[in-house]
């Protein structure tokens, strides 16, 4: 009779391990029914320590898979969640909605962290206790809303506006990653124009006027000398921008630091307004969307704070937090920060006296979601004729300079 080696939960939703000898793997199932354990994982005992090689084998495996490989977008994580809703509001089990959820997702590394929740959840973990150990495709955010619908029992109806939450996100990212790739690509392109222009063509230039013996105009002397000082000290240049690059990041890294970044970000001149637009949008939606889910205020607030961007704006909030913990309302405790516009506020006040805290909050939401559309428009339109201008003023300012001596050198043949 073979002896197996088994993992289970009993009633009380512990995880329990053992042998046991059985004639068959249906025969350990029912034997362990008997004792009021339910079966998860079994392996033979001959077969135990290769299953359990297998297991080590097939981690080290997904260990040294490609780095992109592991990377699960907002947008994937969002489609996972809406189907998540569509089996739980059909009825069909939560472990077996995973198991189907597995078997049709194409991401690798998505299909492994659920692979994972569903085996902590058929050991009698909740889901979002399960999903808290992923926080890399998990949010705070996300898990505090599964807990929520947990507990309320509307775990479906949460998954719903989880999605709808995520859809919103992952299209403003989109929207502004989409704004911003246009003048991306344009500032390097200029900079490798430029850079050519300045190691390739100068020093040939500077050669053959060397032999002409001719005084050159200051602006060709000028790119002369930089181009001389590119090529014998590149690597001194390279290493006091990668210097100064290492110290940013540390200084910034620091709470002072970040907090005067910050603060400047938010005073500079188009960039500031539209920094805090979007910040209000994400507090608004969040908050809307964690306290239609079921969440305590305090504890939304807590959520909230984290997913600004903007150390300005979190000490902003994390005051209110506390002024609410002692009677305030939202409204009033972030008036006094003096960084939410006067509109949000009130809107807020509204809200909270009307009973309607969540639909204003999501209200505010979409005004914010429309003027941040515009105003990236509008950015992006001042963006591309700056960029251009700035293209043609640097490489014509310096084939002016290659040409300017060129011109002077034939009009003292003639």
């Amino acid at each position: 009779m073979p002896v197996y080696e088994y993992t289970g939960v009993n009633s009380a939703g512990k995880k329990v391990k053992g042998t046991l000898d059985a004639d068959s793997v249906r025969a350990l199932r029912d034997a362990l029914k008997g004792r009021g354990v339910f079966l998860t994982e079994h392996a033979e005992g001959r077969r135990a320590k290769a299953a359990k090689g297998a297991k080590s084998t097939t981690r080290a495996a997904a260990e040294i898979e490609m780095p992109w490989s592991n990377r699960v977008s907002i947008a994937e994580v969002s489609i996972m969640t809406r189907q998540l809703a569509t089996l739980l509001k059909a009825g069909i089990p939560l472990s077996d909605a995973l198991t189907a959820l597995i078997s049709q997702t194409e991401n690798q590394a998505l299909r492994r962290v659920l692979d994972e929740v569903r085996q902590q959840v058929q050991e009698g973990s909740a889901l979002a206790a399960a999903m808290a150990k992923h926080p890399k495709v998990f949010s705070p955010l996300y898990i505090n809303m599964i807990e929520a619908g947990e507990s309320s029992g509307k775990l479906d109806l949460v998954l719903q506006r989880l999605t709808e939450f995520l859809d919103n996100q992952a299209e403003l990212k989109a929207e502004l990653s989409g704004a911003m790739l246009y003048p991306a690509v344009m500032i390097l392109a200029t900079l490798g124009i430029v850079g050519y222009l300045v190691a390739a063509v100068v020093p040939k230039i500077t050669e053959l006027f060397a032999d002409q013996q001719q005084a050159l105009p200051l602006i060709t002397v000028l790119l002369v000398n930089v181009s001389h000082m590119m090529a014998r000290f590149w690597w001194l240049l390279g290493a006091m921008i990668g210097g100064a690059v290492w110290w940013f990041r540390r200084w910034r890294a620091t709470p002072a630091g970040r907090l005067r970044v910050d603060e400047t970000l938010l005073k500079l001149w188009l960039v500031g307004p539209l920094i805090r637009m979007i910040s209000v949008s994400r507090f608004s939606r969040t908050l809307a969307t964690l306290l239609s889910s079921g969440v305590p205020l305090l504890g939304a607030l807590d959520i909230v704070k984290n997913i600004l961007g903007n150390k300005v704006l979190i000490d902003v909030v994390s005051r209110a937090r506390d002024n609410v913990r002692e009677g305030d309302t939202i409204a009033s405790a972030l008036r006094r920060g003096s960084q939410f516009p006067p509109m949000v506020t009130q809107m807020i006040a509204v809200g909270e006296r009307t009973g309607e805290l969540e639909a204003m909050l999501t209200n505010i939401a979409d005004a914010y979601d429309r003027e941040v559309s515009t105003k990236v428009r509008a950015l992006t339109s001042l963006l591309q004729p700056a960029i251009i201008i700035f293209m043609g003023v640097a490489v014509g300012g310096i084939v002016f300079a290659i040409l300017l001596p060129i011109l002077q050198l034939n009009e003292s043949v003639f």
